[in-house]
């Protein structure tokens, strides 16, 4: 299972890690995606937003939970990079008893909390029952979805990005039969799209232990288990600022979310499904930034740092290459990818479309910016200095993404595309100061010595 990533083709690693990571991350976005797709094939529009808005929040949750446990895949990957065995075992121990008591504390506030949530959701009074049955059930899961990401965050971090494509595959399959199943024939709605997530989460955690239990690949003693400071203040100092970071971008397009809602139904549901569409799309930006963070990690572990820059010099290509032809395919197909997943032949339907189609032609762009700055978010990460990260986000949030959002949808209350594309200028600032991070850190580093 554990793999040396400090030699050979620096290309090469990049695009043979990235890719089964790509794949989970892609198996993972479609469990959103299937429950808008299938509850939108059996329910009306109000259905659709209850799970456009509770699988956002659930989004948020998932992400500062994976930003959380960047700092195992760092802290892992240096061990391994180092060639210590032992580090890397009790970083895995420690990580186990952290985040145990992370999930179940996060599950017991966020169940006192779900009625609150969804008045600060400015949700629609016609989504407000389906969004907290929603959210009731997928807090309960919670503790399924921690296991799964952390189990992955090890499996990173000793260079495997192939166990997690398995482990999420099984997940994604189920999902889909379950959601068929509750949403379709037991017409449970919302309720039941938020069941098959749940229980499709659980049989992936309970496949991931099964492999490695049969694998006995990961060598771990009663010690490993034993909390220690310093262990869990180094997996807390980069995952600390990388699950801030998470938490405030999904903070902030939950506000966007809000500014949509007190739009209309339509207008919420329209940027609802755009926002998954996105995150389906921010599957190369997402898969970059883990990538950075692994492979750097490992390199600078080894005493290689001007492999982990090649690292990220290939992962701003791939990123902006993918992003750049996205941009272009969605100027042509925006009404199109909408419509799959509303019924455009209905007058809210219709409406859904057109505003969604405005939206997503102005926020596609984001696509490129953020390939940019997630894979300076990975090299900070693997640098330890994951608090840049925090940074570029916290300032593009503050001072360019919702005040825009929040502007422009004040000064053109017919459409959305100016939404989308004040969304997108804020990764563009984000990028701006990840320029100036970056060339202030190589600076003060000296030159890197050739490979």
């Amino acid at each position: 299972m554990e793999k040396n990533l400090t030699t050979g083709s620096v290309f090469k690693n990049v695009v043979f890690f990235s890719l089964p990571y790509l794949l989970s991350y892609f198996l993972q976005t479609l469990y959103g995606m299937a429950d808008l797709f299938i509850i939108g094939q059996f329910e009306g529009v109000a259905s659709t937003t209850a799970v456009s808005i509770g699988s956002q929040v659930m989004h948020m949750i998932t992400v500062m939970i994976v930003g959380l446990a960047m700092g195992t895949t760092v802290s892992i990957g240096q061990a391994v990079g180092a060639g210590d065995r032992k580090q890397a075992a009790r970083n895995i121990g420690n990580t186990a008893i952290l985040f145990l008591t992370v999930s179940v504390a996060l599950t017991a506030a966020l169940l006192c909390f779900v009625s609150p949530i969804v008045s600060v959701m400015s949700t629609p009074a016609d989504a407000v029952g389906g969004t907290v049955s929603y959210l009731t059930i997928c807090f309960i899961g919670i503790p399924f979805i921690t296991a799964y990401n952390i189990i992955s965050s090890v499996f990173r971090g000793l260079g495997d990005s192939k166990s997690p494509m398995y482990f999420i595959a099984v997940a994604c399959a189920a999902n889909i039969v379950l959601d068929y199943l509750f949403i379709g024939a037991l017409g449970l709605g919302p309720a039941g799209a938020a069941l098959g997530t749940t229980l499709s989460q659980a049989v992936s955690v309970a496949v991931s232990l099964a492999v490695i239990l049969k694998r006995k690949s990961i060598v771990l003693h009663k010690g490993d288990f034993r909390p220690q400071r310093p262990v869990m203040a180094k997996i807390l100092k980069v995952g600390v600022p990388i699950a801030f970071q998470d938490g405030l971008i999904q903070i902030a397009f939950i506000i966007i979310t809000i500014i949509a809602n007190q739009r209309g139904l339509n207008d919420a549901a329209a940027v609802g499904i755009v926002e998954k569409v996105i995150s389906f799309l921010f599957l190369i930006p997402s898969s970059m930034l883990s990538t950075v963070s692994a492979l750097g990690a490992q390199n600078i572990g080894a005493g290689k740092p001007d492999r982990a820059i090649r690292t990220l010099r290939y992962a701003v290509m791939l990123a902006v290459g993918f992003g750049v032809l996205a941009s272009v395919v969605v100027q042509f197909t925006a009404e199109s990818i909408v419509a799959l997943f509303t019924d455009p032949g209905t007058v809210d339907g219709a409406e859904v479309v057109r505003f969604g189609s405005q939206y997503i032609r102005g926020y596609i762009f984001d696509c490129i910016f953020a390939g940019i700055h997630f894979s300076f978010s990975g090299y900070f990460c693997a640098c330890r200095k994951s608090g840049l990260s925090f940074l570029h986000n916290i300032l593009a949030i503050a001072l360019v993404r919702v005040p825009g959002v929040y502007a422009t949808s004040q000064l053109f209350p017919e459409t959305l595309f100016p939404m989308g594309l004040a969304t997108a200028a804020g990764s563009l600032f984000s990028v701006v100061i990840c320029l100036i991070a970056f060339a202030l850190i190589r600076r003060r580093a000296g030159p890197v010595p050739a490979a």
